[in-house]
């Protein structure tokens, strides 16, 4: 017995003294990582990765002057965003009222469209969370309104001052000194209005997406009232319009954040919500693999623009509309800006809730986040037609091992990722239409009446 209970004594021990050693090793990791993290913000603090509270709007950065975020703007974007009772201009009858801005900004993909191309009008379904929906029959190809290229989530968008790819929209940040490009389209003529990159973006959208915002349509599906609680300082003849919409909307987008990842939650101080391998793998991304480099704000974006020469959307195999070999968001920023030195260079996206994504680049020639990973790390150039002088200098071999390859993919996927998104979406929508498409078809595999 004595000799049994002296075991036990020594089991309870040793277990004492590894779970010591394990949590002293715990430590120098986070202090390592945090000492990385210190030399790579642009504030000298870990703490500069942090993402503010969604509804502590005066911590959101990149506000528009002539848009200061308010909840009642919010509230009303929220709402907006997914009502399906705004597709009034579809190219046929049979579409009427039966898409959204949702329709290609899932929440349940992180804001994506659910499949390598988002389409609004012109399309049937939505499967699981967007990956079924398919041309509607009625429609040519030509007529339906397909991305160019695969969408950008609507995530931690405050952090982004020049929307899409090419950065076109927005009338400061980075495309001070392209105002001779403007006049290329009456779309791009909205930054003549002196905005940020969200509220022009979202203008040019609406009328892109054959949305209608009027007085009549605000009256029928009940956002009148919201509109004024929202705006009381826009004179009522300006202020139930596709102008003052895309305000609303730009607020709305400006307070999703994933600041429920675990990565932001380790950052405040929660130090077990990444595991050793997620922190190993955050290591990596500061450190020798050099993900920061680029990617360095609070939500791992940027707004330069790099070629890293990867394949366009219509490359791909997929059967894409509304893209070939001509279309200039081939392009990238030069596509925009018409300068050489421009040419197929992309803006650095954020890095936040992709795992469920499921399509990567601007092609989305990619299909998982390791496809990615380890792109970057053999670091050559899958696109014939990008130039070799094009190619980001950063992009070359990263030598990361597959355990280290594993590692870095833990951190994006896992590490990375706000489990919550469901929080930024509204029970439903003034019309009381389903959302965020509203197509018969839709409706049944949404379960939605």
């Amino acid at each position: 017995m004595k000799k049994t209970f002296t075991v036990f004594l020594f089991l309870v021990a040793a277990g004492y003294f590894l779970s010591c050693v394990h949590k002293e090793d715990e430590g120098v990791l986070d202090f390592t990582l945090e000492k990385a993290l210190n030399g790579t913000s642009s504030t000298g603090s870990y703490e500069g990765y942090i993402m503010p509270a969604s509804d502590d709007y005066a911590a959101l950065p990149n506000q528009d002057v002539k848009n200061p975020i308010t909840a009642a703007k919010v509230a009303l974007g929220k709402m907006l965003f997914y009502e399906t009772g705004l597709g009034l201009k579809p190219t046929y009858p049979v579409s009427k009222e039966a898409y959204s801005c949702s329709s290609c900004h899932v929440p349940s993909r992180s804001f994506t469209a659910g499949r390598f191309q988002g389409i609004a009008d012109g399309a049937l379904g939505f499967g699981d969370s967007g990956e079924g929906r398919t041309k509607h029959p009625l429609y040519l190809g030509s007529e339906v309104d397909a991305q160019g290229a695969r969408p950008l989530p609507m995530l931690n968008l405050t952090y982004v001052t020049n929307a899409l790819w090419a950065g076109s929209f927005g009338s400061f940040g980075t495309n001070i000194g392209t105002e001779s490009a403007w006049h290329q389209d009456t779309l791009v003529e909205v930054n003549f209005q002196g905005l940020q990159g969200l509220e022009a973006n979202n203008f040019r959208a609406l009328i892109v997406h054959r949305q209608v915002v009027n007085k009549a349509v605000t009256d029928s599906l009940g956002y009148t009232a919201l509109f004024d609680a929202a705006f009381p300082d826009i004179p009522e003849g300006e202020r139930y319009t596709q102008k003052i919409a895309s305000f609303a909307m730009a607020a709305y987008f400006r307070s999703i954040l994933t600041n429920k990842a675990p990565f932001q939650r380790w950052l405040k101080g929660e130090k077990t919500a990444m595991t050793r391998q997620q922190k190993e793998g955050a290591l990596l991304f500061f450190g020798k693999a050099g993900c920061v480099n680029c990617h360095n704000s609070p939500s791992l974006n940027n707004m330069k623009f790099f070629a890293i020469g990867v394949n366009n959307l219509y490359q791909s195999a997929y059967d894409v509309y509304r893209t070939g070999p001509d279309d200039k968001r081939n392009l990238g920023r030069g596509g925009f800006t018409g300068r050489p030195e421009d040419m197929h260079k992309f803006k650095v996206p954020q890095l936040y809730n992709l795992k469920n994504v499921g399509f990567y680049f601007h092609g989305a020639s990619k299909t998982s986040l390791r496809q990615v990973v380890e792109y970057f790390n053999a670091g050559i150039p899958e696109n014939p037609i990008v130039p070799a002088g094009q190619i980001a200098a950063a992009f070359r071999p990263l030598d990361l091992t597959e355990e280290e390859i594993t590692n870095l993919v833990e951190f994006l996927e896992n590490g990375l990722y706000d489990p919550d998104m469901m929080r930024y979406v509204p029970s439903q929508t003034m019309s009381g239409n389903c959302f965020p498409n509203n197509d018969p078809l839709s409706r049944v595999e949404m379960g939605c009446k």
